[in-house]
């Protein structure tokens, strides 16, 4: 330990060394005092010396401590457990929105909610026993969601690490116990709602999501079907474009309003419509990350084919299904948009390539809002 002695007549006491035993500011830069405390902070003590002409002694004092790390002086309290608590909840949450993917979760909701009011005729339909229905539908499948994206990235881990690092598998801030934990709760939990509710399209609608998930993303014989570009299509083209379009038509046709099961115009529209949107956004998501399905072997038609084809073949395809919808008031502005959106991308550029796709995904948001109107 270095001692600083400071001469002073027997009656002449340090104040502040009684009152004030925390660290002092002190000429030297006592680098000993320092690392004892923290050798992460630069810590130093300084002694004032002031005369007093009207006495013949000195008069010491000492100057209070300022502890100092990279220059800036942290005088701010320690937060309290509550505020930690709060933060630590935050990223929590954070971290779970991001497992949950909520574009896919926004898109289930949305499409859901657009084919239940299909088999509406007229306002008095807009019942409690509809909007039971609605969330009977709706609460099952947004878990369900959450079990497919999640199974995904626990077998993506390293992938995701090249391709989507801010995944918090992929990133750290989930351990691979906690994925496993959320993705087997929401399973049992979706399971177990399809059975309460007592309606078997529902119910096979879960079924067949749990289904292509599992052989889309597990990686055993005979699965791992993302590694092969059209199976890998074929599974969200089938969850997508016809088992949401279907069987929840059904269960409120059905087994909510109580009617007879029938083909109607709107019906068939919402299923060829969005077997091209689903093929595009299952094509498209491969674009922005050929860098790490190309490492780890998953031969996406990116891979295979080009970014840029595999692009401009995603643009022509809406193009072409907006052209023929145009009778349907909106799809106008919707291809206007879509090609204006398109001429400004930068294929070479993954940020602009991502940045697209969720765009995509607003698009297919949009065709959802306009197909009820479809009569």
């Amino acid at each position: 330990m270095l001692l600083l002695q400071v001469p002073v007549k027997p009656t002449t006491h340090c104040n502040v060394i009684k009152k004030k035993p925390l660290p002092q500011y002190c000429s030297r830069n006592l680098s000993s005092l320092a690392t004892n405390a923290n050798p992460n902070y630069d810590q130093k003590i300084t002694v004032t010396t002031r005369r007093n002409p009207s006495k013949r002694f000195k008069k010491f004092y000492c100057q209070p401590v300022c502890f100092q790390h990279g220059g800036y002086a942290s005088s701010s309290k320690p937060k309290n457990d509550g505020d930690h608590f709060l933060t630590g909840l935050c990223k929590q949450w954070d971290a779970f929105h991001r497992f949950c993917r909520p574009h896919t979760v926004i898109g289930t909701v949305i499409g859901i909610s657009s084919v239940s009011l299909l088999p509406l005729e007229n306002v008095t339909d807009l019942s409690s026993a509809f909007f039971i229905g609605l969330l009977k539908a709706l609460a099952p499948s947004i878990l369900m969601n959450i079990y497919v994206v999640g199974l995904n990235q626990l077998f993506d881990v390293e992938i995701d690490k090249v391709n989507k690092p801010e995944l918090p598998l992929a990133s750290g801030e989930f351990s691979m116990g906690t994925g496993i934990t959320i993705v087997s709760t929401v399973l049992l939990m979706s399971f177990a709602m399809g059975v309460m509710f007592n309606s078997p399209p529902l119910f096979c609608a879960l079924l067949i999501s749990f289904l292509l998930g599992s052989v889309y993303s597990i990686e055993l014989p005979l699965l791992r079907w993302k590694r092969h570009a059209f199976l890998a299509a074929t599974c969200i083209l089938i969850v997508r474009a016809i088992v949401v379009q279907l069987a929840f038509y059904v269960h409120i046709q059905k087994f909510v309003l109580g009617r007879p099961v029938k083909m109607t115009r709107s019906l068939a529209f919402a299923v060829v419509f969005m077997c091209i949107f689903s093929s595009v956004i299952a094509l498209f998501k491969d674009i922005p990350d050929v860098d790490g399905d190309r490492y780890y072997g998953i031969q996406s038609f990116s891979v295979s084919l080009g970014q840029e084809k595999v692009y401009w073949f995603c643009v022509n395809m809406l193009l072409i299904a907006y052209g023929a919808a145009l009778v349907i008031l909106g799809h106008t502005a919707l291809a206007s948009l879509l090609w204006l959106r398109a001429r400004s991308v930068d294929i070479a550029d993954k940020a602009s390539l991502t940045s697209f796709y969720m765009f995509i995904w607003k698009l297919f948001y949009a065709e959802y809002l306009l197909i009820p109107f479809v009569r």
